[in-house]
């Protein structure tokens, strides 16, 4: 079962490691409860994802692509399936910190050794800084949190 905490940890995370983003995409954010937190918080946050229910939050109901206008100061996600590779690449194209809670490859790679290669591409990329922490609560809680040159 989920932490239920998750949502506010990873938020109260990004805020503090980040403090100078107040405009967030959230990609692959499900009903929008990342936003929510981050909203909470003073960001203003856009959620992409292709859920059809979801709270009154600022929703882009379609994939999120390289090619999407940029209009962030970070972009982030929080288990976000097959969405976490274009994360860290479209911070990379636009010059954006990030910050990925992956819960599972989209290669079959293993966990831990998924982390490893997602930061690798992250520097590959050109970002910097990029570490990995994790959050106090149950289930999958890395962060890989990288930052611009």
């Amino acid at each position: 079962m989920a932490d239920k905490r998750r949502f506010d940890l990873f938020a109260d995370l990004l805020v503090t490691r980040f403090p100078q983003a107040t405009r967030v995409y959230d990609v692959a954010g499900g009903m929008g409860k990342l936003n929510e937190a981050l909203t909470q918080r003073g960001r203003t946050v856009t959620t992409f994802d292709l859920r059809h229910k979801h709270l009154p939050v600022q929703y882009a109901q379609r994939p999120f692509t390289l090619e999407e206008p940029c209009e962030a100061e970070l972009v982030v996600g929080m288990h976000p399936d097959g969405a976490t590779r274009i994360i860290i690449e479209y911070a990379a194209r636009h010059g954006l910190g990030f910050a990925v809670v992956p819960c599972c490859s989209d290669n079959g790679m293993p966990y831990k050794p998924w982390m490893r290669h997602l930061a690798e591409v992250a520097r590959d990329a050109g970002l910097t800084a990029v570490e990995e922490v994790a959050l106090p609560m149950d289930g999958r809680a890395r962060v890989l949190l990288g930052a611009p040159r």
